[in-house]
């Protein structure tokens, strides 16, 4: 069984910002398998699907961005689900617009969701797909930037991006995240 979790913020008016990108990838899931998030624990909403022989939890965390591990860690706990099996989608203001990158295991970058994600489930062993939000300007307040929409450019892209991550989180169950991170994390103009 494998643990798909995005990482946002619940509320609506956070639908459609740069720190939603997980969220948007867990829509992408969705939408592609026509199932909704109906079920709920732990402070998070999620669904079970089935894709060919692999079982899949796909998980919204509703407890705001910091605190994404105190829903992640539990729901992984109780359906026994290993660190290696839960992959964690979330934004990156350290790449492009609608760029990938695939890690089995690393540090937070920063990342205030995925260090909740770290110490509540004790360890960095876990594979992450990073969605490209975008450097921040120079003069912005990092906050308002990533809590900011995409242009109607960027927009497209990111759509686009989501679709990938959906494909990418694919290929990591079906045949690992090696073999995603050479197909997913090779540059590609944007």
């Amino acid at each position: 069984m494998w643990l798909i979790a995005g990482l946002g913020n619940p509320e609506l008016k956070y639908r459609g910002t740069r720190h939603n990108a997980g969220f948007a990838v867990i829509d992408k899931f969705c939408e592609k398998y026509a199932v909704g998030l109906n079920e709920s624990k732990f402070s998070g909403a999620y669904t079970k699907l089935r894709i060919g022989t692999e079982q899949i939890i796909l998980l919204k965390p509703l407890t705001y961005m910091n605190e994404s591990g105190r829903c992640i860690a539990p729901l992984a706990g109780f359906y026994r689900i290993p660190s290696e099996q839960v992959i964690v989608l979330s934004d990156d203001i350290s790449l492009a617009p609608g760029r990938l990158r695939i890690r089995p295991r690393g540090s937070a970058g920063g990342h205030n969701g995925l260090k909740s994600v770290i110490a509540c489930l004790g360890t960095e062993d876990f594979p992450r797909v990073r969605i490209g939000v975008g450097e921040k300007p120079e003069r912005m307040d990092l906050a308002a930037y990533v809590l900011g929409k995409f242009d109607e450019t960027d927009t497209k892209r990111m759509d686009e991006a989501y679709l990938e991550a959906v494909d990418a989180c694919l290929a990591i169950v079906t045949q690992g995240v090696e073999d995603a991170m050479n197909r997913h994390n090779a540059a590609k103009s944007v």
